[in-house]
């Protein structure tokens, strides 16, 4: 028996995840179009492919693929385009809704954390996606995943800490 998803399943999945999706895209870009036309294309690459409905770590790993593909694009038409661009990829930060202090100040610590500290945290937590599932994405180890989960976690309590 064939473990077909139908439409609706696709629907109901791009519903439940693409919220955690372009939050996760808008790490690498700069604006929230962006950021949905990259979610898009992984999730139409994804059912092209026939990949199962429930690899989340395979779709976060086309997301991240894709952002990145367009970062280099982006990058290397800027390069043609302007001498001034640094050799450095500019990174946009995930871009949260400020209600009041203290989530602003969640926000400015979560960007104080190395990139790849970040990018776990963002997964793992907003995203709720597994060590093995965050591994897969990054193309790293899980082991790695829960370390820099847990470096993060300690450098935001420490941000947090009364001196």
């Amino acid at each position: 028996m064939e473990n077909v998803a139908t439409h609706e399943d696709w629907r109901s999945c791009f519903s439940e995840l693409a919220p955690g999706l372009l939050l996760f895209a808008r790490q690498w870009v700069r604006s929230r179009a962006d950021a949905e036309d990259i979610v898009q294309e992984a999730f139409v690459k994804f059912w092209r492919r026939n990949h199962k409905i429930d690899n989340r770590g395979l779709l976060y790993a086309t997301v991240r693929s894709i952002a990145l593909d367009r970062i280099r694009r982006d990058s290397r038409r800027t390069r043609r385009e302007a001498e001034a661009v640094s050799e450095l990829e500019q990174v946009v930060e995930p871009q949260f809704e400020l209600v009041d202090e203290t989530q602003f100040a969640l926000a400015a610590a979560v960007q104080r954390l190395p990139h790849e500290q970040r990018e776990v945290l963002v997964m793992k937590i907003w995203n709720e996606l597994t060590f093995a599932e965050i591994a897969y994405a990054m193309g790293i180890s899980q082991n790695t995943a829960a370390s820099r989960y847990r470096y993060a976690l300690a450098a935001l309590k420490r941000m947090f800490q009364p001196q």
